[in-house]
Parts: C-alpha cells; sequence; structure tokens
C-alpha cells in the first residue's frame, strides 16, 4: 500500500485548510468547560462525528492533551464502510491532514501487529473511514510531531476487541521501556445513532455507565445484547481493557450531547461522548 495515507474527509467533514480549521478548534478548545481530571490522561474517548457536531464534545477530552509529552498515539476506531474480521492497522508512513503530515509509529505499530494475529494490513478499511481521520485535526494541532498508531477494527466481536486491547497493552508496555515516555490511547466512537432524544439518552446512558466505571468487561456484554449502543462500542472496549492493563485505574465522563444540540433536530439524533482515563 501507499505510505501517505490522503484524507478522505477534509473539506466536507471539517475544514480542508489549515487558518479555518486551526480557528475551529480553537474555538471548541476555549468553550470546553475545565475538570477535575488531570492533565496527561492515559486513554480518551471521543467521537468522530463532522466536527462541528463531533469538535465540541471532543474538545472536552482533547483539551486535557494540549502540553503533555506523549512519545506516541494508538488510535482505535470502527470501520463503517468495510466488513473484515480482526483489525487493520497502517503501518507506516504517514497520514496527510491540512495542518500537515502526522507519521505513523512504526516501531510501536509493528510491536502491536506482533501480539496478535488478528492485526494486519488491510489498506482498504482505511480508504473512506473517517472514525479515525476525524481525530487528526485534534491530534495533529495539539500534539504536534507525535506520531501515531491507526487501527480499526472490522466486526467488533468480544474476541476481537479483547484480542486488540491485550495487543496494545503488550505493545505498549514494551515500547514504552525504551521510550520513557508514555502513549496516550484513543478509542473513537458515536453512542446511539437517529433514535429521538429521549431514547437515545437512555440507550447511551447505557455506554456512559460502564465508561465511568472503568468497566470494558460490561460494557462489551451490553454490546451483545444491544450493538446499536454504540458504533465504536469494540474501539472502547479495547482501549478501556488496554489502559487497565497499563496501570490506569480512573475513569470519567467528560462531556455528553447529541447532534440535535447542533442542528436544533431532536427527533432522529446521535449521541457523543468525551471521556478520559488516567
Amino acid at each position: 500500500m501507499g505510505d501517505v495515507r490522503r484524507a478522505a474527509v477534509a473539506g466536507s467533514w471539517y475544514p480542508g485548510t489549515k487558518v479555518p480549521l486551526a480557528i475551529a478548534i480553537e474555538r471548541y478548545l476555549a468553550a470546553a468547560a475545565s475538570s477535575r481530571v488531570p492533565a496527561c490522561p492515559r486513554a480518551l474517548v471521543v467521537p468522530h462525528a463532522g466536527l462541528i457536531y463531533s469538535g465540541p464534545v471532543a474538545a472536552h477530552a482533547y483539551r486535557l492533551v494540549r502540553h503533555c509529552g506523549y512519545s506516541a498515539a494508538v488510535l482505535v476506531g470502527p470501520s463503517h464502510f468495510v466488513g473484515f474480521d480482526g483489525v487493520s492497522i497502517w503501518p507506516r508512513g504517514a497520514w496527510d491532514t491540512p495542518l500537515g503530515s502526522v507519521a505513523v509509529a512504526e516501531e510501536l505499530a509493528a510491536a502491536i501487529a506482533a501480539e496478535s494475529s488478528d492485526i494486519r494490513e488491510y489498506p482498504i478499511a482505511h480508504g473512506r473511514e473517517h472514525s479515525l481521520e476525524m481525530q487528526m485535526p485534534f491530534v495533529a494541532y495539539l500534539l504536534p510531531d507525535i506520531p501515531i498508531v491507526p487501527l480499526v477494527i472490522g466486526y467488533q466481536t468480544r474476541t476481537t476487541a479483547e484480542a486488540l486491547g491485550d495487543a496494545i497493552a503488550r505493545g505498549v508496555s514494551a515500547y514504552e521501556t525504551r521510550e520513557l515516555r508514555g502513549v496516550l490511547l484513543i478509542a473513537s466512537s458515536d453512542l446511539s445513532h437517529y433514535e429521538d432524544a429521549e431514547t437515545a439518552a437512555r440507550m447511551d446512558d447505557v455506554v456512559l455507565r460502564h465508561v465511568a466505571a472503568f468497566d470494558p468487561d460490561g460494557l462489551m456484554d451490553a454490546l451483545e445484547r444491544e450493538p446499536k449502543h454504540a458504533c465504536g462500542g469494540g474501539a472502547i472496549v479495547s482501549v478501556l481493557r488496554a489502559a487497565s492493563q497499563l496501570g490506569a485505574v480512573h475513569s470519567e465522563i467528560l462531556q455528553y450531547a447529541d447532534s440535535g444540540d447542533v442542528s436544533g433536530d431532536k427527533s432522529a439524533v446521535v449521541g457523543y461522548t468525551a471521556a478520559a482515563v488516567w
């Protein structure tokens, strides 16, 4: 596959040029409320809708990493367009963004991939996929020069989600021993889709309660009963599982909203949350 992953939704889902994108990010960060959560968390849970919808929510999490000295960031999101077993990794090269190119942490990517046969190169899964791309404006803006490991989950089964979490934990642990700096984990997921706001809030509360309780096993149980709770529920499970194995003990919901808060239409909304783990 080519070494550079070109942006697929720049100019449509978010501004396609540097200055307007930077202005939008700063506006969302400035509006995000402060919290008691310490800076430089181990992991974030963030949404991935169009920036005008997801940005105001995601900023509550990303504001915590602005001045952090991470050695790399591992991004995990769902595949919306391509069905496949396992996990697709982008193992080398860089990702293009309007804010500049973001390098892949090739050594860390190889370390994670070596830990599970479920993780492989399947570039078609990244081609149109927005779940990771929608994190790149914040990552490129707030964590310049921090390389990434992009991971897209296919079918979000318990086996795949748990195996990925375990592989991330083992790969990151070995990498951090050499780097002496922490790795940020990012789970990209929206919540319920196209329910009325009242129904959405009830469905979304199931995910929020398990994330707040730092309970990836309970979340996986809930997703197996009702997958519509979250489009990237498996990504959240993987990241919470990895963060726990890497020593994190706390999790907190920072913000919850739905698309109707922006559009004004509460009849069919998408739910969004931001959370931090440390």
